[in-house]
């Protein structure tokens, strides 16, 4: 896809993750075989590590809406091309369980094979996460 598409295609889910559009329809964009990075410390959420498939989106999508509560995401920028964009900026985001608030700067990475995500990776403070997760 072209850098442009590729921006609208990451402002187009980072819009429905944000309105709370159902995480099956959010995943519909992704490749069937997605590859779903999200480093961190196993075992701290349900998400963090790696998994597989449009399944694994909406899984994270549905997981993160249930065990966190978004406070601020802002998106600083989408940097793009031919076969990858780039959004980052920082986030705030509670634990429902513990109540304490991650605070970090992330990057979303999407890899683009034709016109759908092939792969998504998560980088973020996975101390802060850990910790919050405590």
């Amino acid at each position: 896809m072209s850098t442009q598409q590729n921006i609208a295609a990451v402002e187009t889910f980072l819009e429905g993750l944000g309105s709370g559009r159902d995480p099956a329809e959010l995943a519909s964009s992704f490749a069937p075989d997605l590859v779903l990075d999200i480093p961190g410390k196993p075992g701290v959420f349900p998400w963090v590590g790696q998994g597989v498939g449009r399944g694994a989106m909406a899984a994270f999508i549905r997981d993160l809406r249930d065990l966190t509560e978004p406070l601020a995401f802002e998106v600083d920028d989408i940097l793009a091309n031919e076969n990858r964009a780039v959004a980052i900026g920082s986030l705030q985001t509670k634990v429902k369980e513990t109540v304490k608030v991650i605070v970090s700067p992330y990057a979303l990475i999407f890899s683009f094979k034709g016109d759908q995500v092939s792969r998504f990776q998560m980088l973020e403070d996975t101390y802060a996460v850990a910790d919050a997760a405590r």
